[in-house]
């Protein structure tokens, strides 16, 4: 037996975007929020750089959007562009009334820093690089207060619910092996992005990609999936997820530099140290190709543990100062800018189905998200989504219905019983071989065979690997595709950006694996 939760809306995920939303909707509805780690541990927690909005004197929304646009390389939705620099002073405001501390100058304004691709200081940090952390932590002390939020912790969601076409909410389970159903008028995926395909990633644990995989199995349409931005500084260590060094160290001065202590980045770009990410991950990725380490020297910058006090505590806890030593820094895979496919409110193709943060494709990062605009993205959106879900709550919105899966809970406790650690490795290191930072035909065709084949050997039970794989052949073919370079995906055998490819990817847009098979529970509310 299993239990049944219901309510208006489901929220599965914890960061900046499903807290956002679920203290906005909770004004109208009865809200459900579901992470499968403690609340609040994903990627917005551990974001350093801080959050992008035009506040400066010298600054205008206008500016915002120009960077924006040319870091996206021509497949920036101009609409989604202009609604993200427009209304990120609202957002910024809201984060203010939650009291999250953000950082000021002695003269008591606020403390705006650069970041790569930006041409103006408009980053907003909140004690200095643990913006992420003091934004959730305002968020979830709002969230957990919040008698119309009922929050669940531990619970992997396995897969969305369907029925005659309407997303009716999604199935997870808990650390126990317990099957738990949730119910839902409106179903919001803000379960991030997929670093952890790749066994080098700034990325929180447990972001595998699992929201691409059950959206597209339920019909989604997806969007630019081949778009993987590597940010070019994480710090060499072994282990995973690999600490940031945030771009805004080298905003502060720091310059890369190769083991020969030759600067490298004046060479190739004229922005130099603060060219786009996927620029500097490239650059990077040569001098590794040359056999040679690469450095951050961040010895000029004064009190760095100061500015930079978790990048400072990563490093000492490796036995690196970066007051007086140089950083060892490597690219990871950070951000995937394609996701489910959006209108400008959150609505997927789907009907009762929302995307919010990274797993969304609002069309604001084309092929390379300009640095802190993600956090941006987050709220904004989610803002716009409460409208669109409170206007369906009031009018068309479907009732709770029967629940269908296309397989029995017996297989889905069997198949989420195995260890499949091994076999994640394995994927993890054919990711990382042939569809990261510089790909090819060849090598995308042999990993997509490779994919094809673990895919066959697991059946259509979903589990975590599942979903993984499924994610992976998606970002395959969707770099097959694309036979050029722009932005974030590189090429080497089409290095140039083409005008035949200026244009979207879309993958789904069908049910591939839904049957109707009614399944009974236990209700609960």
């Amino acid at each position: 037996m299993w239990k049944v939760h219901k309510s208006d809306l489901l929220i599965i995920g914890s960061g900046i975007a499903g807290l956002t939303l679920s203290l906005i909707a909770s004004q109208y509805a009865r809200v459900t929020l579901v992470t499968k780690s403690k609340p609040g541990e994903g990627n917005s927690y551990w974001a350093q750089g801080g959050i992008a909005g035009a506040l400066g004197r010298d600054d205008d929304p206008k500016f915002h959007y120009e960077d924006t646009i040319k870091a996206g390389k021509g497949l920036c939705d101009e609409e989604a562009v202009t609604i993200l620099v427009e209304e990120a002073p609202h957002a910024i405001q809201f984060l203010f009334q939650l009291g999250v501390p953000f950082d000021t100058t002695e003269d008591g304004d606020l403390s705006l820093g650069r970041e790569g691709a930006h041409s103006r200081n408009r980053i907003i940090h909140a004690g200095g690089d643990a913006t992420g952390k003091n934004i959730i932590d305002s968020l979830l002390k709002q969230v957990k207060s919040n008698p119309n939020i009922l929050l669940y912790d531990g619970i992997q969601i396995l897969d969305l619910m369907m029925a005659d076409g309407f997303c009716q909410g999604a199935v997870g389970l808990s650390h126990g092996m317990e099957i738990q159903a949730f119910q839902a008028k409106i179903t919001v995926l803000a379960n991030g992005g997929l670093g952890h395909l790749y066994p080098y990633t700034t990325n929180a644990h447990g972001i595998f990609g699992e929201g691409y995989s059950m959206a597209y199995r339920a019909g989604a349409r997806l969007r630019d999936l081949e778009f993987i931005q590597f940010h070019p500084t994480a710090l060499k260590v072994n282990r995973s997820p690999l600490p940031l060094i945030s771009e805004a160290v080298r905003g502060e001065g720091a310059v890369l530099v190769n083991q020969l202590g030759e600067p490298f980045m004046e060479k190739i770009h004229p922005l130099k140290d603060l060219a786009s990410r996927d620029i500097v991950s490239q650059a990077i990725y040569r001098e590794m190709k040359k056999g040679r380490q690469v450095f951050l020297d961040a010895r000029n910058i004064k009190q760095f543990s100061n500015r930079f006090p978790t990048i400072y505590s990563s490093c000492m806890a490796q036995g690196i100062d970066p007051e007086q030593d140089l950083i060892p820094v490597v690219p990871a895979a950070h951000y995937a800018m394609g996701g489910i496919e959006t209108d400008f409110y959150g609505r997927s193709s789907i009907s009762g189905l929302f995307a919010l943060g990274e797993v969304s494709s609002t069309g604001v990062h084309g092929a390379n998200r300009l640095a802190s605009n993600s956090l941006l993205e987050g709220i904004v959106f989610a803002f716009r989504a409460a409208e669109a879900i409170w206007d369906s709550l009031t009018t068309n919105c479907q009732p709770h219905g029967k629940i269908y899966l296309p397989y029995t809970i017996e297989q889905l406790l069997q198949v989420n019983s195995l260890n499949q650690q091994i076999l994640v490795k394995e994927l993890q290191n054919l990711m990382w071989e042939f569809v990261g930072i510089v790909r090819n035909g060849d090598g995308l065709l042999k990993a997509k065979q490779q994919i094809i084949d673990w895919l066959k050997e697991q059946g259509n039970v979903p589990n975590s690997y599942l979903h993984q794989l499924t994610t992976a052949k998606l970002v395959i073919e969707a770099a097959l595709w694309r036979k050029e370079s722009r932005g974030a995906h590189f090429r080497e055998d089409s290095p140039e950006s083409l005008i035949d490819f200026k244009k979207h990817f879309v993958q789904g847009g069908y049910h591939e694996s839904y049957s109707h098979q009614s399944v009974a529970g236990t209700s609960t509310s």
